[in-house]
């Protein structure tokens, strides 16, 4: 039952979700997920675990070597590798596959040919770009470091999404830009109705 059940949910995947790739961490199936007593979570991303459990024996390895070398100049050289330990084992939102019931395409995740259009930082540490939709209307969205899932307008959806304007946002409607001012925000930027980004948990599957 339970390699049934991988089987179902990697073909769900494979065949309906175009995969967000990451260099550290592997390419990410977007989706959402019923759980089996009905808990339903809106933004889940679906890996293989190999590149990151590669990373964590490795990273746990030049530790270990540094370790070695340094104890004899400090009794507190485990502490980097308690805290990498900490990192990968205690970090992060995770559920089981065994406990989902059903997968579903996630109406948070931008399609991927939209997600490619956002362009790096606008001031540092923050991301902020407008939404065109395919109705015309412009809306202001931003993020500190994710891009996964986003928050959508009421009465939107994601395949409502015409286009991505870098370095911009919306104040009344009206498009704005967000460089005018340099790297620094402008002084009407706090009336602006910002969409961020969603938290999200992961779930690991081999062979997807």
């Amino acid at each position: 039952m339970k390699n049934q059940q991988i089987e179902d949910i990697i073909k769900f995947l494979k065949k309906n979700i175009e995969p967000l790739n990451d260099t550290i961490y592997g390419p990410g199936y977007r989706a959402a997920v019923y759980l089996k007593d009905g808990t339903y979570i809106p933004c889940v991303i679906f890996r293989n675990p190999n590149l990151l459990v590669n990373l964590a024996i490795r990273r746990f390895k030049e530790e270990q070597n540094k370790k070695s070398f340094f104890s004899k100049f400090s009794s507190s050289s485990s502490a980097g590798y308690y805290n990498i330990v900490k990192n990968f084992v205690t970090n992060g939102n995770c559920i089981n596959y065994y406990d989902i019931d059903s997968v579903e395409e996630s109406k948070y995740a931008f399609p991927l040919n939209i997600q490619k259009q956002i362009q790096g930082e606008t001031t540092m540490g923050w991301t902020g770009f407008a939404v065109k939709m395919k109705d015309a209307k412009y809306f202001a969205f931003g993020s500190s470091f994710r891009w996964e899932f986003f928050q959508i307008p009421q009465n939107y959806s994601v395949n409502d999404i015409e286009e991505i304007i870098n370095h911009s946002y919306v104040i009344d409607g009206q498009l704005m830009s967000h460089r005018n001012g340099g790297m620094t925000f402008p002084d009407d930027y706090k009336q602006a109705i910002i969409y961020r980004e969603k938290p999200y948990f992961e779930c690991y599957i081999d062979n997807l």
